[in-house]
């Protein structure tokens, strides 16, 4: 574990030293994350200007989903799409047959070989939204705290589903549009799940589990979430994560290298 430590942090500073040679992209990610994150303010405020709230949701409260969203986001841009959208390319140009013969698991290469500082924004602008809500409706650090075991589970559910579609690349070759349907499909997870129709709640909560990533963390930081649903989140990302493993160690049977 320790090797694999070293490794991470020697991958990680080369990656934030090339990235930072172009220091006006930080900028321009920071510009892009605030007009994202202002366009998910105005849209929730659409539904509330008038006096609506969602089922049980006041504003901050469906805030503090924006901003765990907003966090989540600046996860995705910062760990999973530099390194697993990837997959796809050294599979179509066959460069996977090098990453397979280092003395490394395949699978930890592959999800932390680069690391990207342009969804930092995201995650410091999530932040703010969550502690600027959590203000307003004083909540203390013990739930933030507990809210952490969630997000932690979503955080695996989510690297999880997006291994799983870059594994498929074995087969498929060219997925590109896949990861962009799912990225597509956690947008849902931007306002709580009770802002959709009961059909809506059940997909986005049984069939592509947004609910876990972005809705479970804020009910646990309100104080509100069940023990069951900690316990499911807790069960699916264990799941997932088992899944991920065996299905990329399945994938590479079939997998014939450049050379082939």
């Amino acid at each position: 574990m320790r090797r694999y430590f070293q490794v991470l942090r020697l991958f990680w500073s080369t990656a934030i030293a090339a990235e930072l040679e172009y220091r006006i992209n930080f900028l321009i990610a920071a510009l892009t994350s605030l007009g994202g994150l202002v366009g998910s303010w105005f849209g929730l405020f659409l539904f509330y200007r008038t006096g609506y709230t969602f089922a049980g949701w006041r504003w901050e409260e469906a805030l503090i989903v924006v901003g765990v969203f907003t966090l989540l986001e600046g996860f995705s841009s910062t760990f999973l799409a530099p390194n697993l959208n990837r997959i796809v390319r050294h599979v179509q140009e066959g460069t996977l047959d090098f990453v397979l013969l280092k003395p490394i698991s395949s699978q930890f290469w592959l999800s932390g070989h680069t690391i990207s500082p342009w969804g930092i924004p995201d995650i410091i602008f999530g932040t703010i939204v969550i502690f600027y809500a959590g203000t307003r409706l004083g909540i203390g650090a013990n739930a933030y705290l507990l809210s952490l075991i969630p997000l932690v589970f979503g955080l695996a559910i989510l690297y999880s589903l997006w291994f799983i579609l870059g594994a498929t690349s074995i087969w498929f070759v060219k997925i590109y549009n896949v990861t962009e349907v799912l990225r597509g499909l956690i947008e849902a997870g931007r306002y709580p799940m009770a802002a959709y129709p009961i059909a809506y709640q059940f997909f986005f909560t049984f069939i592509v589990p947004v609910a876990f990533l972005t809705t479970i963390p804020a009910e646990a930081m309100l104080g509100r979430v069940e023990f069951e649903w900690m316990l499911g989140a807790g069960g699916l990302a264990i799941a997932l994560l088992f899944v991920a493993h065996s299905f990329w160690r399945f994938a590479l049977r079939f997998y014939t290298s450049a050379s082939s």
